[in-house]
């Protein structure tokens, strides 16, 4: 019963979209994504999913990609991404996944001894292209989503905790932002996350800091392969 995590499949079963524009490593990403998936996830494992699932525009559009990721093995936990605008009300959005899909939003989702927090987030400041009128508004609000998230697993005792987050917690500097300052406070395990897609990605920070394990799981980063987070949950 392992945890993974795999960010930014950028699925388009509705209206196909190719994403081998992105460069040849996307070429075919869809089966890749699927063969690799199940040579290592197991059916009693989770996957988590943090953001950036589908092109769709609306939920409908949506659905059969929703469909494809539930046929896969495992468990699986969404976290919405900023290119999910099919992602509308958390309830709307709930009411439409199939068996072994859950959604997360201002809440957690327990699997074992493990609480499984996390919000969208947003560029940090420093990051290039940080605009503090329109950013920081929102870098802000993301942080308090986190944050009730963080607060309904200590309300429901649970001390074991993993992160999702769409957004790197840093910038490219790898500063602390307040992203990191709450992982830290809330004595979070690891932190999982995605989006970044061009050169820059290799300066982003990996590993263990302020106890709190980093990792990076965009598939185009990781060769299209969910990666382990927690070997047993247990």
């Amino acid at each position: 019963m392992a945890i993974w995590a795999l960010a930014d499949l950028h699925l388009s079963h509705d209206q196909p979209k190719p994403m081998d524009i992105f460069g040849e490593a996307w070429e075919n990403h869809v089966e890749k994504i699927a063969a690799n998936w199940r040579c290592v996830v197991g059916e009693n494992d989770l996957v988590i999913v943090p953001g950036d699932i589908s092109w769709a525009m609306e939920l409908s559009g949506a659905q059969p990609d929703l469909d494809w990721i539930a046929a896969l093995p495992g468990q699986k936990l969404l976290v919405r991404g900023n290119h999910d605008y099919w992602w509308s009300s958390i309830s709307k959005v709930r009411a439409a996944l199939p068996p072994r899909l859950a959604a997360l939003q201002n809440d957690h989702y327990v699997f074992g001894d493990w609480a499984i927090c996390g919000t969208r987030g947003w560029l940090c400041p420093g990051e290039e292209g940080f605009d503090e009128a329109h950013d920081e508004k929102i870098y802000r609000r993301e942080i308090g989503r986190l944050q009730l998230s963080l607060d309904s697993a200590r309300r429901a005792g649970r001390s074991r905790i993993i992160v999702a987050l769409h957004y790197p917690p840093f910038n490219r500097q790898n500063s602390p932002s307040g992203f990191t300052g709450l992982l830290e406070d809330y004595m979070v395990s690891h932190c999982v996350f995605g989006h970044i897609h061009d050169g820059g990605r290799e300066r982003i920070f990996q590993g263990e800091r302020g106890g709190v394990t980093y990792r990076f799981v965009a598939c185009d980063g990781v060769d299209f392969t969910p990666v382990r987070v927690v070997k047993d949950q247990g």
